[in-house]
């Protein structure tokens, strides 16, 4: 998701899992704390751990609850992995995204985000596909939903939060395409946040971003947050909506670029918003953890690696993160949005 990186039906290829899981748990990363308030939500001993690596960039990962397992994306290489205690990291989708033989569009072909609706089905933010997929967990049958606006197909959608009405927000940065905004199969002359509702309507929320990315939605959903990769405007909006979910009108949350320094890996990406409205929002050095007034606790990083996205997951209070080439996890104090 960061820029240093129709409808048909597909059966997922069976391939041989293939396991990068640790032999155990490693120490992997590091907590810093810029305020007292942090050890609210992470205890002062937390620490972060590798569950495993060998991917080339992990991405949009979730939690399954019907099955207490990991899911996550590498759009690079089209595919989408599994994790668990028990088996570690294998294979669950391949190709995750573009089925076909023309990868010459594609500069990431695979699915990116991803998340599970109110009937347990995978929907997944499809770069290659450009659109939006919905995937059954059992027979591995993707479905692409939805792929244009006003008749033109989307750039390639990276990431999705999905509201308790069924609407799905997202983002369509060009990450997905080979030549990004001067790809010649772009289609859109701009890069928007959408909305998407069960009716099959798609509207246009915002398309003053270079590179929309990462994108949440308060407990109240009377806020929706994105992130803006782009490194002349790094921030993170936060967008008051209306009964019907659509924006009021906005202001900067937080702005990254006091932490965009040389060798600090990272910029705006994904996010995961709490069960008490706090952020924890990929930037600079890697997972920001925000209030909702948009104050910095602290930073959950991993050295060099970027990290991407986080998800919540085991019993709502473990925090997975994708760690470039890694899988790692922290506990929590706090918890996600739907675990008590």
């Amino acid at each position: 998701m960061t820029h240093t990186r129709r409808a048909f039906l597909a059966t997922g290829m069976a391939l041989t899992a293939a396991t990068y899981a640790e032999a155990a748990p490693k120490p992997f990363g590091t907590v810093q704390r810029l305020s007292p308030m942090l050890d609210a939500l992470i205890a002062p001993d937390a620490k972060v751990e590798r569950l495993g690596g060998g991917v080339k960039w992990a991405e949009g990962p979730v939690w399954v609850k019907d099955g207490d397992y990991l899911l996550f994306s590498d759009p690079p290489k089209n595919t989408m992995y599994r994790w668990s205690e028990k088996h570690g990291i294998s294979v669950f989708l391949h190709p995750s995204g573009y089925a076909g033989d023309d990868l010459k569009p594609f500069r990431e072909p695979g699915s990116n985000g991803l998340a599970i609706d109110a009937k347990g089905a995978l929907i997944a933010a499809d770069s290659g596909d450009r659109g939006l997929t919905r995937i059954d967990l059992k027979t591995k049958r993707k479905h692409v939903f939805v792929d244009r606006f006003e008749g033109k197909r989307f750039n390639s959608p990276n990431d999705l939060c999905i509201a308790r009405s069924g609407a799905i927000y997202f983002t369509d940065p060009p990450y997905g395409l080979a030549g990004l905004e001067k790809s010649p199969y772009k289609e859109l002359p701009f890069s928007g946040v959408y909305r998407w509702t069960p009716d099959g309507k798609v509207a246009l929320i915002e398309k003053e971003f270079l590179y929309p990315n990462g994108v949440g939605l308060s407990p109240d959903e009377k806020t929706l947050y994105v992130s803006n990769t782009d490194a002349k405007q790094p921030i993170i909006r936060a967008y008051q909506l209306d009964a019907d979910g659509f924006p009021t009108s906005y202001s900067t949350l937080f702005d990254t670029t006091p932490l965009i320094k040389p060798g600090v890996p990272g910029m705006p990406d994904g996010m995961k918003i709490d069960a008490y409205g706090n952020l924890f929002a990929a930037g600079p050095g890697g997972i920001m953890v925000l209030t909702k007034e948009g104050e910095l606790l602290g930073i959950i990083g991993a050295g060099k690696r970027a990290m991407p996205n986080c998800a919540f997951g085991e019993d709502g209070k473990t925090l997975f993160l994708a760690a470039t080439d890694s899988i790692a996890r922290i506990r929590l104090k706090t918890h996600g949005q739907g675990w008590t």
